[in-house]
């Protein structure tokens, strides 16, 4: 989400298929946010998260956002008291404790030090913070339950170092490789008062080093659980937003992929093990597009990153593709409404998925009027899985 300094998600035309006009419909009342709950990927049978058949966790994904970005002109549709500060943090709180799961990462997190580090800490979680580069107020979050795993090892990702790293193909920036993979012209960005300042704010995109200098971030960490005594990778990340840079997009999903398989060969030197791996993040990318096609298969036509033998891309696969398919949606606005939020996990590690977090479905009613409204305290819902420890 950006319109000038500021932030914005992904905007597609109201002609565009992505739109849904169910979310110009305002909502008059004022219920409490909803709690989700976990479905069983065998039987689909809504349920609470349980470790009786085994030692099994829960992870949960969530774009909160950041409180810096909301203003009442960029979310026109929704209940003014429901962007007020004190009634949105206490409605993500509430939706976090109700959650209780053993990982939280968190996206567009904001009020880090002052807020949420503190209240969500008193639920009984540990938690890791890295904030964006430049002036941004916000960043991403790891919250893990004490009683269920221990941090061992961490280390931040800042896509700002591919400016001086990575060996820039100029005839990339052309029109053709700045276009999104469903093939739309310009997308105008949400709440955009002003192409010109929008663009000025850009800079010059002819030059790879301002394209690529996005002060986005993402954070990884190893954790022992103590219940097997086991090692896992948790990452979390935030992906650029603008369909018009999708070629700074890719470059950064690639760079995960590669920072990640350095990363795990360290813990596995480290600690004498191979560890699976988990990934979630708000991706700012649709299913079956080139960032997503990157992260489940390891590898992607467009891009260059160096790469060894040391670094080649982790297998990923995601956990709702791989149990229900993707959902509907995981943001919702009047301007645009898909999925762009997802959990990814090793497919041939010791860890498999068991359960998925419910979302709403397109006609359900806590989602009229585009979100964030009074039963969801942000534009993005959360998503989650239960994973079971195979041995």
């Amino acid at each position: 989400m950006l319109k000038s300094s500021i932030f914005l998600l992904p905007r597609f035309p109201l002609s565009s298929p992505y739109h849904r006009t169910i979310c110009f419909t305002k909502m008059n009342t004022a219920p409490g946010p909803l709690s989700p709950k976990f479905i069983p990927v065998e039987t689909s049978e809504i349920t609470s998260v349980s470790k009786s058949d085994g030692f099994k966790f829960s992870f949960v994904s969530y774009n909160i956002l950041a409180q810096a970005y909301v203003k009442s002109a960029l979310f026109p549709h929704s209940p003014a008291p429901s962007l007020k500060w004190k009634a949105r943090s206490q409605a993500i709180l509430t939706v976090l404790k109700s959650l209780g799961t053993d990982f939280l990462c968190l996206q567009e997190l904001d009020e880090y030090d002052s807020f949420y580090k503190r209240n969500i800490e008193s639920f009984g979680y540990s938690s890791i913070y890295v904030q964006r580069s430049g002036q941004k107020r916000d960043g991403c979050g790891i919250f893990y339950k004490q009683d269920c795993a221990e941090l061992v090892i961490e280390e931040k990702i800042d896509y700002n170092d591919l400016v001086p790293s990575i060996q820039y193909d100029t005839a990339s920036t052309d029109k053709e490789a700045n276009l999104p993979a469903d093939g739309n012209k310009k997308l105008e960005s949400k709440g955009d008062l002003s192409s010109k300042n929008s663009q000025a704010d850009r800079g010059d995109l002819n030059d790879p080093r301002i394209r690529l200098k996005r002060d986005c971030v993402g954070i990884m960490a190893a954790f022992r659980l103590k219940d097997p005594c086991q090692l896992i990778i948790v990452a979390n990340t935030h992906i650029y937003w603008d369909p018009e840079l999708a070629d700074v997009k890719l470059a950064q999903a690639r760079y995960l992929l590669s920072r990640l398989a350095q990363f795990k060969l360290l813990v596995s030197d480290k600690f004498d093990c191979s560890p699976s791996v988990v990934v979630a993040g708000d991706f700012n990318s649709t299913p079956g597009d080139q960032v997503y096609q990157c992260l489940i298969s390891g590898s992607s036509l467009v891009g260059t990153l160096p790469e060894s033998s040391d670094d080649m891309p982790i297998p990923l696969c995601s956990v709702y593709a791989s149990t229900k398919g993707e959902p509907h949606f995981t943001n919702c606005t009047p301007g645009f409404t898909g999925t762009l939020d997802y959990i990814l996990f090793s497919p041939s590690g010791d860890i498999k998925p068991v359960s998925y977090l419910e979302l709403p479905e397109p006609e359900a009613s806590d989602v009229q009027g585009g979100l964030p409204n009074y039963y969801h305290p942000s534009d993005h819902l959360p998503i989650g899985a239960e994973f079971e420890i195979v041995q």
